[in-house]
């Protein structure tokens, strides 16, 4: 999966004495030197090793939950949790950061079963959850995925026979639209059954999970083959699959798909986790995973049609990784609306086409492709930051409308219902 674990680069720099046990050390300038100097483990009980600490110049070093964690002194004052540090009823921090002296160091040092105790030049108390370090540090983090997620193919996905929630139960239910959650989040992809079709009631249905992104396609869009916009997806021609708005500096979040009428053949919508096949250029090729995660490229949208007078440009890569734990949280794949690149120089360009074949390849494989008909009554939603979508050409009339919706809003609205998010 996402979180792709780094090598441990640490190493216990002195096996522990056996008369090790449980106190308190309280350290004057002097003692903190001979410390500095000739550093070794503290332990919280004689009879096991569940937690060690040891403090160096910089930094305290502790080992707990057969995780080795550093602390930088200033961090571990920042974070302070205290009444007079922390507001816990708005859960922000009360304490100035640019008030604290860069080069504080801690005066005591005391670590129990459960709790690490810091006292401060100044007096101050600073206590901590061992639990909460190992979730907070930096070490424990990387081998943390942000969002778990299950990577599919077409044969996958429909092996898993995830269920569509009934339009009502999403509505009115907290357990029908937890439900729809936790797929979409999942998968990227969720289904709605039995939705009115309309655009007003499609409305509706996407405000039950987030604000609607109004963009330069407005709030609620609707559209036929017409033309009337300076885009692709306003004819009956077939799409390649593709990210939206690639072309915003932050793409939109996810989209919303309703049919509300079809009076011909074809137009079956195409879906590709995006992720899945990042992860098989992972597996197979990760230097060139790397390339398409740090070439910066810019994405262009010029319209010129009737009123319609717009030009964007995003500029991002096309595989954007958490940098501490490598954990892919957007794609950004538009062969329509990519720009000229002109961002990095000729030896990296024909590296970075050869990675993006890699990529594209994996994106067509048939085995990965998944084809549904929207038909009227069924609402899709899509996770724009992860899976692809196209379209097959189509004859005769075709309505469709949908909207964008805030990112933020719909993973505050997942989390909320106590989901990971």
């Amino acid at each position: 999966m996402w979180c792709r674990r780094l090598a441990c680069l640490f190493k216990v720099p002195c096996q522990l004495s056996g008369s090790a046990r449980h106190h308190l050390l309280w350290l004057s300038r002097d003692r903190r030197a001979v410390l500095g100097a000739a550093a070794r483990w503290h332990h919280t009980a004689p009879e096991s090793l569940k937690c060690a600490w040891q403090l160096h110049g910089d930094h305290l070093e502790l080992r707990y939950a057969n995780t080795l964690m550093r602390f930088d002194f200033v961090w571990l004052r920042d974070h302070c949790r205290s009444a007079s540090c922390y507001n816990a009823k708005t859960n922000q921090r009360s304490l100035d950061t640019a008030s604290v002296d860069l080069g504080i160091k801690p005066k005591a040092v005391r670590v129990d079963e459960t709790t690490l105790f810091l006292t401060w030049p100044d007096g101050h108390v600073t206590r901590y959850g061992l639990e909460w370090l190992v979730k907070n540090s930096y070490e424990g983090q990387k081998q943390q995925v942000m969002h778990p997620r299950i990577l599919w193919n077409a044969e996958i996905y429909r092996q898993a026979q995830v269920p569509s929630i009934d339009c009502r139960s999403f509505l009115e239910t907290d357990e029908g639209l937890k439900e729809f959650l936790q797929n979409f989040l999942l998968y990227g992809i969720a289904f709605v059954e039995n939705v009115t079709p309309t655009k007003e009631d499609t409305e509706i249905l996407a405000e039950r999970i987030s604000l609607i992104r109004e963009t330069i396609y407005g709030r609620m869009w609707y559209f036929t083959s017409d033309f009337s916009r300076g885009d692709t997806a306003y004819t009956k021609l077939a799409l390649d699959r593709h990210t939206d708005t690639t072309y915003f500096q932050e793409p939109c979040g996810i989209q919303v798909f309703h049919c509300l009428k079809h009076e011909g053949t074809g137009g079956r919508t195409l879906l590709v986790d995006g992720f899945y096949a990042a992860e098989q250029v992972l597996q197979q090729a990760p230097d060139q995973f790397e390339l398409l995660s740090k070439v910066p490229l810019k994405h262009e949208y010029v319209e010129n049609v009737g009123d319609c007078h717009n030009h964007m440009i995003g500029v991002g890569p096309v595989l954007n990784v958490y940098p501490w734990n490598n954990e892919l949280y957007l794609i950004r794949y538009n062969n329509y609306d990519r720009a000229v690149i002109n961002t990095v120089p000729y030896d990296i360009v024909h590296r970075w086409y050869a990675a993006h074949r890699t990529l594209t390849t994996e994106l067509r494989r048939p085995e990965n492709e998944l084809w549904v008909k929207l038909k009227p009554g069924k609402a899709l939603f899509v996770d724009n930051w992860r899976v692809l979508h196209g379209r097959e050409a189509f004859t005769g009339y075709r309505q469709l409308c949908g909207c964008y919706l805030t990112r933020d809003d719909v993973l505050n609205t997942a989390r909320v219902l106590g989901l990971q998010a």
